[in-house]
């Protein structure tokens, strides 16, 4: 179901978080729970895999996340704010030691000149630590392109968040 390298980093990811006990959430929108399926396609996952929450519109991230109505109108919900705020609500509303969000336009509408297609922000979060985002600019190269480009890179980052 999905591509090789995904299947090796979900793997990967699941291993790591294994070795040092950790349980893992996922807060997706523009990827409609590809992360959460990439992770839970492996045997096995229901020991490191808390929970996922997908949270396309902005109710859903205020009121499952927790996601700031202030944040949400005045950064938008595909903003650096409102990433952090989202890996940060999968930790509150979890037993997870980690998390990873998403949120992004994933095309082929929907983009702006200050927001194109392509843009996505992906938040990191661990427990005792501040939240922290990065911003990709994958571009206008198609709606699946951009959601898979944007699991590859949200499991990159994860990893990196277990491993500290």
């Amino acid at each position: 179901m999905f591509s090789q390298e995904i299947h090796d980093l979900a793997t990967e990811v699941l291993e790591e978080a294994r070795a040092r006990h950790l349980m893992i959430a996922t807060a997706e929108s523009c990827t409609g729970g590809l992360i959460s399926g990439a992770l839970t396609e492996i045997a096995g996952s229901s020991d490191v895999v808390d929970r996922g929450f997908v949270t396309y519109s902005n109710e859903a991230k205020n009121q499952m996340l927790g996601v700031s109505a202030e944040s949400l109108t005045r950064f938008g919900a595909v903003s650096e704010a409102v990433a952090k705020e989202m890996a940060f609500g999968a930790l509150a509303n979890s037993r997870a030691d980690a998390s990873v969000a998403v949120t992004g336009i994933a095309g082929p509408g929907g983009g702006s000149t200050d927001k194109p297609v392509g843009l996505v922000y992906i938040g990191v979060a661990s427990q005792g630590c501040m939240p922290r985002a990065i911003k990709c600019q994958f571009g206008d190269i198609g709606r699946t392109q951009i959601r898979t480009a944007t699991v590859i890179t949200a499991l990159t980052e994860l990893l990196v968040e277990i491993r500290g």
